[in-house]
């Protein structure tokens, strides 16, 4: 089954004193032709397996889409708290989910998961679009809570991958397969590269072992569209994929996991396809080279980025949003910032940083450790909000 994806071009417009065109730079500049034109135009058809390639996105060559609504729901986090009371702060709301009740007693709940999954509602003018980012750990997780949140599956428009970790892809096959038939017909798939397909072990603390795959095969089956964004691309008209993440940064690389280099029965990655570096052993430290992270532009305020696990560093990731966009001012930085395993005066930095900044909320999830909540809430008291499962936020222009 052939997979194609090309993504529409950005209109150009008259930008905002916020906003500058966006220019090639060296940021995830392997193996992609910056700045649209008849190599981007012409992607490629192709199908998951027989060696071929995914498709590829087209670059950004205008201003950014300028959107009326946001509305971020935390589909999985490790984390929940069901009596949290909502309440609005000055340009966001926000909705904590309690318990699918009814007239009936309830007969589920929430599943909470170390994983991370989100769902992003957005609006321009009339138009509204609706993108999955990340999976969760497992899809019984991802469909028990779509379900009990009520995401409509038929309303997805785009699904983003951040990186190739179990906790992030695990739900997507099982969810692709459980809702066939109500998914929209080749759904993009958008990933940052190749060793987003590469098998992983995990080697880091508290165990290591086998830390899962993608099933390529599988997902030859459903009808997705894989697309491949090394560099920024636009995502159902609306969000951007910053593409892959530069270390411009003081932020480390803390490698985890270890990559597998080969593919093999319908599963694996093709090492012609990774950087030298990457192919150099059949096992390398894993350097986070295909990590993504996804921004929103709502009108009058900035951007929303949601880092999702943040592996090349928070910083980084909020920078090339920045340069992918061409809008400096930070609304919303929300994912997991992957500050758990640092130490104190690395977290500070981070924390330093980030009001340097100065987004107008932080919201931490997933892999970012209590020590950063805490150094955070007290350096930037105002800006630090709380989230868990089933919250959701919203952001208005």
């Amino acid at each position: 089954m052939a997979v194609e994806y090309i993504s529409p071009s950005i209109s150009r417009s008259h930008a905002s004193p916020s906003q500058r065109q966006f220019f090639c730079d060296e940021i995830g500049r392997r193996e992609f032709v910056c700045g649209g034109g008849a190599g981007i135009l012409s992607a490629i058809l192709a199908t998951l397996l027989a060696g071929s390639k995914p498709a590829r996105a087209q670059a950004v060559t205008g201003s950014v889409p300028e959107l009326d609504h946001i509305a971020v729901r935390i589909v999985i986090d490790s984390y929940q708290f069901a009596v949290a009371p909502s309440r609005k702060l000055p340009n966001v709301d926000i909705q904590h989910f309690g318990w699918g009740l009814s007239d009936k007693p309830p007969g589920r709940t929430l599943v909470s998961e170390f994983g991370l999954a989100m769902q992003v509602e957005s609006r321009r003018g009339n138009e509204t679009r609706n993108i999955l980012v990340d999976f969760g750990f497992t899809p019984e997780a991802l469909l028990n809570n779509t379900g009990l949140l009520g995401i409509d599956p038929a309303a997805i428009d785009a699904l983003v991958l951040s990186h190739g970790h179990q906790d992030h892809f695990g739900g997507l096959v099982g969810f692709l397969q459980a809702q066939s038939g109500k998914l929209k017909r080749k759904l993009p798939l958008f990933v940052g590269g190749e060793g987003c397909f590469c098998a992983r072990q995990w080697t880091a603390p508290p165990v290591r072992g086998n830390f899962g795959v993608i099933d390529r095969k599988a997902l030859e089956q459903v009808d997705v569209a894989v697309t491949s964004t090394e560099r920024p691309a636009l995502v159902a008209d609306h969000a951007l994929t910053t593409g892959q993440i530069g270390q411009k940064s003081f932020e480390k690389v803390l490698s985890p996991s270890a990559m597998t280099i080969g593919f093999d029965r319908g599963v694996g990655c093709y090492p012609e396809r990774l950087s030298e570096a990457e192919r150099s052993a059949s096992v390398v430290p894993d350097q986070f080279q295909h990590e993504i992270a996804t921004a929103f532009n709502l009108k009058g305020r900035g951007l929303v980025v949601l880092t999702s696990c943040s592996h090349r560093g928070v910083v980084n990731a909020i920078r090339q949003a920045q340069a992918a966009s061409g809008v400096e001012k930070i609304h919303a930085v929300i994912g997991g910032f992957h500050l758990a395993p640092y130490q104190e005066d690395y977290v500070r930095d981070t924390v330093k940083a980030l009001q340097e900044i100065d987004p107008t909320y932080v919201v931490p999830l997933h892999c970012t450790g209590e020590p950063f909540y805490e150094i955070a809430r007290a350096a930037m008291p105002a800006k630090v909000l709380r989230a868990y499962t089933g919250t959701r936020l919203v952001f208005e222009a």
